[in-house]
């Protein structure tokens, strides 16, 4: 889940970021469901838009299917950190440029306050099943694709 320096602020300011930029409003508007491609992978994942969709994200889930995650876009790029209250799973998670380029990959364990950051300022993040990213030889610089990002799922 994300986690910004402070909670209450970062909701608030993503809501007024959307009322006021019409990409952004569009970002509130995505579909809770997309296939996205990483590498040569072909991934279903949730997509975490609202706020409270990314207060929320992952927490409680006793399991994550290989092939599966959660997106989180966040309307803008920014400084991002993640950790693990009340997940209940380990988690991958890989941080994303605007163009769709992973920035950094972490390894996450449940249960945990410890941040996990991007480490430049991203747009998204993606969470799949702990060793997702490494057991599929995905890193830094890999291009994610698809409606989200803006290029065909197809290449």
């Amino acid at each position: 889940m994300i986690r910004a320096p402070f909670r209450a602020p970062f909701g608030a300011a993503l809501l007024s970021v959307a009322l006021a930029h019409p990409a952004a409003a569009q970002m509130m508007t995505m579909p809770t469901q997309a296939t996205i491609a990483v590498g040569v992978q072909q991934i279903e994942v949730e997509v975490a838009s609202t706020p409270q969709q990314l207060a929320t994200g992952l927490m409680g889930r006793r399991s994550l299917p290989d092939g599966h995650g959660m997106l989180f876009v966040f309307g803008r790029t920014q400084r991002v950190c993640m950790w693990m209250k009340n997940t209940l799973i380990p988690l991958s998670v890989a941080f994303v440029d605007s163009r769709g380029n992973i920035v950094n990959v972490d390894e996450m364990q449940p249960q945990t306050l410890t941040p996990h950051c991007g480490m430049l300022p991203v747009a998204y993040a993606l969470e799949m099943p702990a060793g997702w990213f490494t057991a599929h030889r995905v890193g830094r610089g890999a291009p994610l694709r698809g409606a989200p990002f803006g290029t065909p799922l197809q290449r």
